[in-house]
């Protein structure tokens, strides 16, 4: 079975990795894709967020990596894709993506939405908070790879 698992990944954290990894074991194959909202500004570019992920993922033989824009139904239906997956940190974000997940549903009848729990080392960890702590200097190392720590030391050097 294919699954796509979708977002934003700006940047890529430990707790991304971990729904990635767990549903590598999982399923046959796992599409992670990259979407350009331009309703959100983004510390990286889609490549350069796309890049990390396949940095971090390339040991990974069915996980695969790939930018979309638009809708995540029409990315999904142009691809043969009828299953998303979504991780879910706190109770907080179960209403969201229930909202997302049954829209997502009525444009695309047979979409289906699974939810993966994000492990309790990582419930708490969200890109947004990574990149504040990251740009007052803090150390992030616990939360997200080396390659995204490493860049997101240089983007906050460069400005």
């Amino acid at each position: 079975m294919k699954v796509m698992y979708s977002g934003s990944f700006d940047p890529v954290t430990k707790g991304h990795l971990d729904i990635i990894y767990r549903c590598s074991k999982k399923f046959d194959e796992v599409l992670v894709v990259v979407f350009d909202n331009n309703s959100k500004k983004h510390l990286f570019t889609a490549e350069e967020r796309k890049g990390l992920i396949e940095k971090v993922t390339y040991n990974l033989d069915n996980v695969f990596v790939d930018l979309a824009e638009g809708m995540l139904v029409d990315y999904a239906r142009e691809n043969n894709i009828d299953v998303v997956i979504r991780g879910l940190r706190a109770v907080s974000d179960y209403e969201y993506e229930m909202t997302v997940a049954s829209m997502n549903n009525l444009l695309y009848n047979g979409l289906e939405t699974l939810f993966m729990l994000s492990s309790p080392n990582y419930s708490f960890i969200s890109s947004s908070i990574v990149k504040e702590i990251a740009k007052l200097k803090g150390d992030i190392s616990q939360m997200v790879p080396k390659v995204a720590e490493e860049a997101l030391i240089k983007k906050f050097e460069e400005e």
